[in-house]
């Protein structure tokens, strides 16, 4: 079997125009309930990785539309012609990818080596979760709920 840090993940988007390849291990894995992945993502909640850019290929990048958050340092990247988001670009410049993206192409089922390990942003949530994952009040290395 093989471990998390020799995986690749091929996630094209729905018209196959534009590639992602994400090879090993991503640098986090969380759910995130932060104001901002909600005004770029338009979710209450988005699961996700955290990838560091080196690990990600991304091909077709004629076929990117890529938008700027008009004040924070965040970005999303979609394909302009199925409109699908490919990634995210957060602060850090990491590439952000929903956990939808994986279940997509893994027969709708999450690979387990990239399940969510954490709650992010937690005192911004819409909702309670009730879950045994660690939930961090901002970031992980901050306070934590209860």
């Amino acid at each position: 079997m093989q471990t998390a840090i020799s995986m690749t993940y091929r996630l094209p988007c729905d018209c196959g125009k534009v590639m992602l390849i994400a090879r090993g291990a991503p640098a986090a894995r969380a759910i995130c309930h932060c104001h901002a992945c909600r005004d770029l993502y338009g979710s209450i909640v988005l699961a996700a990785t955290a990838w560091p850019a080196e690990q990600v290929e991304r091909s077709g990048n004629d076929a990117v539309l890529e938008y700027q958050h008009p004040t924070l340092q965040m970005r999303r990247i979609s394909c302009r012609h199925c409109g699908e988001i490919v990634h995210g670009i957060n602060r850090l410049g990491y590439l952000i990818i929903p956990n939808a993206r994986f279940t997509k192409h893994h027969h709708g089922v999450m690979p387990k080596e990239l399940m969510p390990a954490m709650h992010l942003f937690y005192e911004s949530r819409v909702f309670d979760i009730d879950d045994p994952l660690p939930k961090y009040l901002q970031g992980w290395d901050g306070e934590r709920y209860n």
